[in-house]
């Protein structure tokens, strides 16, 4: 036993292990009283885990002790929360040992179960679980300035429909700059290398910004940028120079560029709740606090709207049957358009419904979708929203009656009290917020389990031995993984032919 870092709480590589890889035994066919409700795969996995200590009896207890108990536990939608039968209800005061018995029988809701676990077992666990999703590309770009120097670049890693020169020439205009003057952009190509030193070696010493676009293009020249960046570290640079980065994601970056950056990327958090807060923090306070209270409420369930059609996404072709890169962008020019016809239409007190649902769901969300099935659920969706009931505290959440959630549109609020709106009273992550069926997460929950296990696999040391185990332990049971992983049930690991 090794020190765990829990005050009071050992390590136990055996159960590390187990949650990691959560291995299989094979050799013990599943019971005819279990074939109605439980996988061959979970059975070969409880095999394994009547291994560890403490848990020697757990597949008797679910073969003859209370199969039908275990089996409505087995079948609840949030079994992490819920108290497993007979004695391992004390699991409940064990909730690391309560992991395993999730990983074995569960995959699919691990991820959940260890956000909670995080919550509860760390000190200020929630902040290793939750991104700042209050708070804006702007503000977090104000943020990483104060950590950078004219020798730690901040690095934009760019994704779909963000546009990083907008915030940086924000920034500047917040520092009182002139941004014609101060910031100098390069978009590298072919030939544009020599420019690039050129204004790099002018704002080292006249101490203004310069930003290098797309350098994913031009990775042989990175490698001149981080020695000349060494040189002005010796030299000294005028302490107003700055240097901004921006990429595609690529493996060509040299890591010691990487080291020396401050890494900024504006991808869309997980989880509707994070998704909401992040849109809705897209809009500057004064933006939402001065408008009229229609245009609040329908920026609302615009945001609504938007964070609904990228976490669909993540359901796979149950969600589309195509990917689309809806952004931040298409909720900003949706924005824009919904307050210039709300002006339009100022004087006839109406809300023109019809127009702004075409424009969204035909133009710019429309644009985006190839598929007639998809078009036709995205017009539905707006149908379903943007209508008069929007303005009187409608239900946002479709097909949840007698289900006992919901998340109805707020009275107008000051931009802060859409945000504590949105953290108090949006029900927990399902899928009947996207107005889907409970067991439409499983797929992507259980890849979701497979794929964070997986990392933690490579990560672990490749040479020599961990854990008690030998190389060829540990060769084996990464195979085993991968059978597992890929129901490669045929194919078998002879460790003296791989030696």
């Amino acid at each position: 036993m090794q020190l765990g870092i829990l005050e009071g709480q050992e390590y136990d590589a055996q159960k590390m292990n187990f949650l990691i890889m959560c291995p299989q035994k094979k050799d013990v066919p599943l019971p005819a009283v279990l074939k109605s409700w439980m996988p061959e795969t979970v059975w070969f996995s409880v095999q394994k885990i009547i291994e560890i200590e403490m848990f020697e009896q757990f597949a008797v207890n679910i073969e003859t002790g209370a199969a039908k108990r275990f089996e409505v536990w087995y079948n609840e939608l949030t079994p992490e929360t819920e108290k497993l039968p007979l004695d391992w209800k004390k699991l409940e005061q064990m909730p690391f040992e309560k992991l395993l018995v999730i990983r074995a029988l569960r995959p699919d809701r691990v991820t959940t179960a260890l956000d909670n676990y995080i919550r509860k077992a760390l000190p200020y666990g929630s902040e290793f679980v939750d991104c700042d999703s209050t708070s804006n590309s702007k503000q977090i770009l104000a943020s990483a300035y104060k950590d950078s120097t004219t020798t730690t670049p901040i690095y934009f890693i760019l994704s779909p429909g963000v546009n990083p020169v907008e915030d940086v020439e924000y920034l500047a205009r917040q520092m009182g700059f002139d941004t014609k003057k101060m910031l100098h952009t390069i978009a590298l190509g072919q030939g544009q290398d020599k420019f690039a030193n050129d204004k790099l070696d002018a704002g080292h010493k006249e101490g203004f910004w310069v930003m290098l676009q797309n350098v994913h293009l031009m990775p042989a020249y990175l490698y001149e940028l981080e020695k000349k960046l060494n040189i002005f570290a010796i030299e000294g640079s005028n302490p107003n120079f700055r240097l901004f980065l921006t990429s595609d994601p690529s493996d060509k970056i040299p890591i010691g560029l990487l080291e020396k950056s401050i890494k900024l990327t504006n991808e869309p958090p997980q989880g509707l709740k994070d998704n909401l807060k992040r849109s809705f923090s897209f809009f500057k306070k004064d933006e939402i606090d001065d408008k009229d209270p229609k245009i609040k409420t329908i920026i609302f369930g615009l945001c609504y709207f938007h964070s609904v059609m990228c976490e669909r996404r993540k359901f796979g072709t149950k969600g589309w049957n195509r990917v689309y890169p809806f952004s931040m962008g298409d909720l900003r020019d949706s924005s824009i358009v919904l307050q210039n016809y709300m002006e339009t239409n100022q004087a006839s007190g109406k809300i023109p419904w019809d127009d702004l649902k075409y424009i969204f769901g035909e133009i710019m969300y429309g644009g985006h979708i190839v598929d007639d099935w998809d078009r036709r659920f995205c017009a539905t969706y707006l149908d379903n929203l943007m209508n008069d009931t929007l303005l009187d505290e409608a239900e946002m959440f479709p097909f949840i009656e007698g289900k006992g959630i919901s998340f109805k549109t707020p009275i107008p609020l000051n931009h802060e009290g859409y945000i504590k709106y949105i953290e108090s009273e949006l029900p927990p992550e399902t899928p009947l917020g996207y107005g889907m069926h409970p067991n439409a997460e499983i797929d992507f929950r259980t890849n979701q389990c497979q794929s964070l296990f997986g990392i933690l696999v490579d990560l672990q040391p490749k040479g020599g031995a961990s854990a008690g185990a030998t190389e060829d332990t540990r060769v084996k049971e990464y195979f085993d993984l991968v059978n597992n992983t890929l129901g490669l049930d045929s194919l078998k690991v002879n460790i003296e032919d791989l030696n």
